[in-house]
């Protein structure tokens, strides 16, 4: 694997680790009456911007190479960004839908309603979750990590791998599965257009899309359509 994906790994651990920096300065921000998690929100928002800016340059001659050959034109690749979209959709339906009648996992993400929380109290950290999650993501998970693995073994071994990888770095293994299709979905895309700004564009609107619907429903209303959820389960299951 070429070095400079090595300090592109580097500096995405980095920058999720970058907020251990802040420890030492609690007990001040606490004497000062500062709002400590809206300053990590804020962190974050920087430091993914710094980790974004660094890829680039690192990459910079990657994003200057032509495109691989039988890469799909802007034309398809629009539309393979729009098929993308509804596929990531609908896998995420499914995949909620396995896990709540098949695996009997009820509760939310906690991942995404942290995300939402921090969206609410800063509204400027949306562009993580549209913009600089989806760019970085991409191009580990899918670019680096699953074409490196994709070079030497085959699509399933290394979608295998990616998609489980991408999973647990979110944290949430209780709604892995979820993760994994859409790692799933993201390898495909990438793998069918040879063009790594198609899973970016489609994660980055996927996660829009997220953003968007848990903002025009309120707590209290998705409380209740859990509770119609369940009843409905109850109704049809038998409980």
């Amino acid at each position: 694997m070429p070095a400079r994906y090595w300090f592109v790994i580097l500096t995405y651990i980095v920058m999720q680790l970058s907020s251990i920096l802040l420890l030492p300065f609690v007990p001040w921000m606490r004497e000062h009456s500062l709002d400590i998690v809206t300053i990590s929100y804020w962190w974050s928002l920087i430091s993914f911007l710094v980790a974004v800016i660094i890829v680039c340059i690192l990459l910079r001659n990657d994003m200057r190479t032509p495109a691989m050959r039988n890469s799909t034109g802007i034309g398809m690749t629009i539309v393979w960004i729009i098929i993308g979209l509804f596929a990531a959709l609908a896998g995420q339906v499914i995949a909620s839908l396995i896990e709540m009648y098949v695996l009997n996992i009820r509760q939310a993400s906690e991942n995404t309603s942290g995300i939402m929380d921090a969206v609410r109290a800063v509204p400027a950290f949306a562009l993580i979750v549209v913009v600089f999650a989806p760019v970085l993501e991409e191009i580990i998970f899918r670019k680096i990590l699953f074409g490196e693995i994709y070079k030497r073994t085959n699509f399933f071994v290394a979608v295998l791998i990616s998609a489980l990888v991408f999973g647990a770095v979110h944290g949430d293994f209780l709604h892995l599965l979820q993760y994994f299709v859409m790692g799933v979905i993201f390898a495909a895309l990438y793998v069918k257009t040879k063009r790594i700004i198609v899973p970016i564009i489609t994660h980055g609107l996927m996660n829009l899309y997220v953003v968007i619907n848990q903002l025009s429903i309120s707590p209290e209303k998705l409380e209740e359509m859990q509770k119609q959820l369940e009843n409905m389960q109850m109704i049809i299951f038998g409980g």
